[in-house]
């Protein structure tokens, strides 16, 4: 049984513009030890959908339908209380940047304590050492005189470890990483994930991988979901989306990274401007982007289709493809 199954999730924004789909019938599962990557460009949904997992939504944010059983209990519509119990314990959360994350009026031991206290049966000494053996594991110098400190008075990458210690703290099944490296340079980043994929083997959790940094999922993730206008337009193993992209939107994402191949060449950047999810197009959401749109993508969206065993894309250039090879009128 998988650890984690979301199923036909919808969640919205109910602002004085009207209603913000933010999510549009997204599913997957996630067993436990995998690494499952969420790819997209901002906006496209990655960070709603880990919201509505963890229920925190902001007030305006509310899942229309749809499923989301951890560990085969049901979490929409459980209640705050239920929540509380697993927030932190038993999925835990980093988010994008560590400064506005973290209270700048406590101390980083203080707010490291807070949740090994809330979570664990430990008392406030045990508390302190737990907190200090979880910075030494996320290899922060002269840990005793960290839990002294404020965060401002830490690097950028030091407050990164100090959340990625205050999420495993209580050793969670699942830990959602969003955008865990965006405001870090690339030789702390590489630091990060590779510390992340040294805890994630001692501990075996299953960790979600939010990013828009393909190089990122390509370094640490089992899975690949490629999200666009709050929906899943690609799915599938991480060697199936980077050898064999089957959506013109992924395909697009593959040209605009720099390699060794086009060292020197002009990027290939997605010309156009993102979807307004206020006003969906009936059709394809990508098509008003998308070189190679064909009529029936401006008329109707195209349903998901099965790849192979390890791969699906929702694009018509697929149904295409295969009406071509079957001898058949596109």
């Amino acid at each position: 049984m998988a650890l984690l199954e979301v199923k036909d999730l919808h969640t919205s924004f109910f602002t004085d513009a009207g209603e913000v789909r933010a999510v549009n019938g997204i599913s997957f599962s996630l067993e436990r030890g995998k690494v499952l990557g969420i790819v997209g460009e901002s906006g496209s949904g990655k960070s709603v959908t880990a919201y509505s997992i963890m229920q925190i939504l902001a007030g305006t944010g509310k899942i229309v339908s749809g499923s989301i059983k951890f560990d085969g209990q049901e979490l929409v519509g459980a209640g705050e209380n239920v929540m509380k119990e697993i927030r932190g314990n038993r999925i835990s959360i980093i988010f994008q940047d560590p400064m506005t994350s973290l209270n700048p009026t406590f101390t980083i031991g203080r707010q490291l304590m807070e949740g090994i206290l809330l979570h664990t049966k430990r008392n406030r000494q045990q508390a302190k050492e737990r907190a200090i053996e979880m910075l030494k594991l996320v290899n922060v110098n002269e840990p005793e005189k960290r839990m002294k400190q404020y965060p401002h008075e830490l690097s950028g990458g030091m407050r990164q470890r100090v959340m990625i210690a205050m999420a495993l703290a209580c050793e969670p099944d699942i830990l959602i990483a969003d955008e865990p490296t965006t405001a870090l340079d690339v030789t702390i980043q590489a630091g990060i994930l590779e510390l992340m994929k040294d805890i994630q083997k001692k501990i075996g959790m299953a960790i979600i991988m939010i990013t828009h940094d393909l190089g990122v999922v390509a370094q640490l993730c089992n899975e690949v979901i490629v999200m666009y206008a709050g929906s899943i337009c690609e799915q599938g193993t991480e060697e199936e989306i980077f050898y064999n992209p089957c959506h013109e939107y992924t395909k697009g994402l593959m040209r605009s990274i720099p390699t060794v191949d086009n060292d020197g060449e002009r990027l290939q950047p997605i010309s156009g401007t993102p979807i307004d999810l206020l006003n969906m197009p009936k059709g394809c959401a990508f098509a008003p982007r998308c070189d190679a749109a064909m009529k029936i993508c401006i008329r109707e969206a195209c349903q998901r289709m099965e790849i192979n065993e390890n791969h699906a894309a929702a694009c018509w250039m697929n149904v295409k493809k295969w009406a071509e090879e079957e001898g058949e009128d596109v």
